[in-house]
């Protein structure tokens, strides 16, 4: 099987310009994820490159020197950015988008990605959910006060299969029984592995309705009929809150590395 790990890293976001350069902890995101894709990728036949539209982005490329391709301004999504990288890259079985702004992302994740992909080569989606212990999803929901659209949970069924992804909270609890150290929520970890037909398909449809909504590329799958599988990784506590989209986000994960 044919992999590949793509790193989209877009200059221009409209909530954080240059999010992906931003320094945490004495390195940037860009460097922290890019160590995250070759730990994962290490003695495996597996390519890496970081996808982007911007010089600043490919020099500093250079600099940590990981692959570079150079992708169109007019990117709708970081997967059409993943999908025009891996064209350009080679002919791939199953792409891999690693997020350029979650430095802390599991290394689990991608490899538990790999591993479903081994087992079952007819996913169409792979994807990684954090069941929340109930301290985590109080975290999230502090949070969530002051920077809404931060943080995407995840229902699914028992077997995995993705249900709904939203930037609420869900399910709702009407009643909370914290015997057991986890609580019902499922937090997403923003990273996909497509099968290539599907990604293909994927960015040829027109946005969803309710992905224009809540703004989460994904639903565009699942209004398609598309049936995404999760799989469940293990983070420290406090870890699966650590996505930056916002500068407080990056207050936050400063936080994390110095606590």
């Amino acid at each position: 099987m044919r992999i590949a790990i793509i790193i989209p890293a877009r200059y221009g976001s409209s909530r954080f310009p240059g999010k992906p350069l931003a320094v945490i902890g004495g390195k940037t995101m860009l460097e922290r994820v890019v160590e995250i894709g070759r730990k994962a990728a290490h003695g495996k036949d597996i390519a890496l490159a970081v996808a982007t539209e911007d010089e600043r982005i490919a020099d500093h490329c250079k600099d940590i020197g990981v692959d570079c391709v150079m992708t169109s301004e007019n990117c709708a999504t970081g997967s059409d950015r993943v999908l025009e990288a891996a064209n350009k890259l080679g002919d791939f079985d199953v792409t891999i988008g690693l997020q350029g702004d979650a430095p802390f992302t599991p290394q689990e994740a991608i490899e538990k990605i790999i591993e479903a992909f081994e087992k079952n080569p007819a996913f169409s989606v792979v994807t990684p959910v954090v069941n929340l212990r109930w301290d985590e999803l109080d975290a999230l929901r502090e949070q969530k006060k002051t920077t809404p659209f931060s943080g995407t949970t995840c229902i699914r069924t028992d077997d995995g299969r993705a249900v709904w992804f939203s930037k609420n909270i869900i399910p709702a609890i009407r009643k909370e029984n914290r015997e057991s150290e986890y609580s019902p929520v499922f937090q997403h970890l923003g990273l996909y592995g497509f099968r290539k037909d599907v990604l293909e398909q994927f960015v040829s449809w027109p946005q969803g309705h309710y992905e224009t909504l809540e703004g989460l590329e994904q639903l565009r799958l699942l209004e398609n009929g598309v049936n995404i599988q999760t799989v469940i990784v293990d983070v420290d506590a406090g870890l699966a809150q650590a996505g930056i989209d916002s500068p407080e986000d990056l207050e936050r994960a400063e936080k994390l590395l110095t606590n």
